[in-house]
């Protein structure tokens, strides 16, 4: 689903949207570091488990420091370069036509001393959960404020029509120290609206217009 993201050209649209450099691992761990240096990924690497049954598996993370520990990973897994973003990451709901952004708090930036003086592999928690929200925090503007709106409007509406979805998340970041650099780097079918702010009359909207716009196809209206 990321590669539709890295198809499109938003430039237009008030700012930059792309994927971080990715790579999938199917084989043997021992392979990894090979395969990274193939192709031309830099660290740290963030690491997530492939797995199709949408599990509670899927969502453990951990972050690659070092070559040593990219031998440590289990495949199959994902690999994603690393993008510092201030610490915040934008949760995008889409509900058919609606939008709704949610602020959470994130993974914080990597410094290049940390690169120099910190090994190993680090297992991360689930950064996006609900109690994780950062909506009421006392943050920096310029890290804290929301992609633009026509941004988001382009960005739904192309992936609606590739991915074949009305209900999906995007998870969003934007790179620091940029205003409109955004990087996506998870896109998540029916995801667990339960998070998302009046989720009860958006759904319920969502639901009746859909019903509706049936009804109208089959009276020919």
């Amino acid at each position: 689903m990321l590669q539709n993201v890295a198809e499109l050209n938003l430039s237009d649209c008030h700012g930059k949207v792309g994927v971080p450099q990715q790579l999938v691992i199917t084989k043997n761990p021992s392979t990894i570091i090979d395969e990274v240096t193939k192709a031309g990924m830099k660290l740290p690497l963030v690491a997530k488990p492939l797995v199709v049954d949408g599990s509670a598996k899927s969502h453990e993370l951990c972050i690659a420091y070092d070559e040593v520990s990219l031998s440590k990973l289990e495949p199959p897994l994902v690999l994603q370069e690393f993008v510092n973003h201030g610490g915040l990451l934008f949760k995008i709901y889409i509900v058919g036509e609606t939008i709704k952004v949610v602020r959470r708090f994130s993974l914080p930036n990597v410094s290049k001393h940390e690169l120099l003086d910190v090994d190993g592999l680090f297992r991360l928690p689930r950064v996006s959960c609900a109690a994780a929200s950062a909506d009421d925090a006392d943050l920096d503007p310029n890290i804290a404020e929301h992609p633009p709106r026509p941004l988001l409007e382009r960005l739904a509406r192309d992936l609606r029509c590739r991915l074949g979805l009305r209900l999906f998340n995007i998870d969003m970041i934007r790179e620091h120290g940029t205003k409109d650099v955004f990087y996506v780097i998870d896109i998540n079918y029916f995801p667990g609206y339960g998070k998302m702010p009046e989720y009860e009359h958006i759904f319920i909207d969502f639901l009746l217009s859909f019903v509706q716009n049936k009804c109208k196809k089959r009276d020919g209206t």
